[in-house]
């Protein structure tokens, strides 16, 4: 499985076009600056490029790439020593449809490791299971990070609907 194989031109365009967009909302969820999770989506594809194996499946691929993005914003994250901000105005431009909207942006308040589960369950439609194996932790780490986000955004929404 470790086995590289080399990919063609067309075929990294129509990867590129298929799943860029998810990989920027998750780099941008880590990272809350679009200029930044630009450049994690462009050092995932050279990744992929360059080192990825063969892929059982394209969902073995797609959860692949979310890892290897998640991997590369939190390494940047750590690198650049950022606070956690979130210029919100930016959030119109990644993508997101105007139902998800409302949910993106109180998600995006919330700490990396509760809006990373809840942005892949909520925006994406992953299950659990499949969010565990993507980013590495239990499925049980999974759940009760999607309560305590959800219990997060409760409260958030109580405060706003208080003012």
């Amino acid at each position: 499985m470790n086995q590289q194989h080399t990919k063609s031109e067309e075929e990294i365009k129509e990867l590129v076009d298929k799943h860029s967009s998810l990989i920027f909302r998750i780099a941008y969820c880590i990272l809350s600056n679009s200029e930044d999770a630009q450049d994690a989506v462009q050092e995932t594809f050279l990744k992929y490029i360059t080192k990825a194996p063969e892929f059982n499946s394209e969902e073995h691929r797609k959860a692949w790439l979310i890892r290897v993005a998640t991997n590369i914003s939190k390494n940047m994250l750590l690198f650049r020593r950022k606070r956690e901000t979130v210029d919100l105005s930016d959030i119109e431009n990644i993508g997101i449809n105007e139902d998800d909207f409302e949910t993106f942006e109180l998600i995006m308040n919330l700490p990396t490791k509760y809006k990373l589960v809840m942005i892949l369950y909520y925006v994406e439609g992953y299950l659990s299971k499949e969010i565990a194996e993507i980013i590495g932790i239990s499925e049980d780490a999974v759940r009760k990070r999607l309560q305590k986000g959800r219990e997060l955004l409760k409260k958030e929404i109580e405060k706003e609907q208080s003012i």
